[in-house]
C-alpha cells in the first residue's frame, strides 16, 4: 500500500509540472544566417527529477541545435537561456522552437519564428 501511495504522489507531480511551454523567442542572424537564439521556457519544474532539460531549434523537421539545460530552475520561472553559433540552411525561411522535458519529452507550446538576416 506504501508503495502505491509513493507512486500517486509521483505520477501527481509529474502532471502538475506538466510540459514545457516555449514562451518567446528572441534572435539575430548575421549574412552567412548563422544566428543566435534567445529563448524563454515556462515549465513547473519540481526538482532533478522533474525539469525542462533542453530546447530544440528545428529547420525542415531536422534538429539543427540543442541547448541542453543541465539543472532545475524551480525558483526561477519563466527562464531564458541563448544558444548562438547556430547555422541556418539555405533555403530556411523559419525555424521551430520546442521545449523538452525529462518526464513528458515534447508537446508543450512551441514557437515559429521567421528569420530575416
Amino acid at each position: 500500500m506504501k508503495h502505491l501511495i509513493k507512486l500517486l504522489i509521483l505520477f501527481s507531480i509529474s502532471l502538475y509540472a506538466g510540459k514545457v511551454d516555449v514562451e518567446a523567442v528572441k534572435y539575430s542572424c548575421n549574412q552567412d544566417m548563422i544566428c543566435a537564439f534567445s529563448v524563454t521556457l515556462k515549465h513547473n519544474d519540481t526538482g532533478w527529477k522533474q525539469y525542462a532539460d533542453k530546447y530544440d531549434i528545428v529547420a525542415n523537421g531536422k534538429i539543427i541545435a540543442t541547448r541542453v539545460l543541465l539543472h532545475p530552475h524551480v525558483d526561477e520561472q519563466p527562464f531564458t537561456r541563448s544558444i548562438s553559433n547556430v547555422k541556418i540552411p539555405k533555403g530556411v525561411k523559419s525555424v521551430l522552437v520546442r521545449g523538452h522535458d525529462l518526464v513528458h519529452g515534447y508537446g508543450g507550446k512551441e514557437l515559429r519564428v521567421s528569420l530575416k538576416p
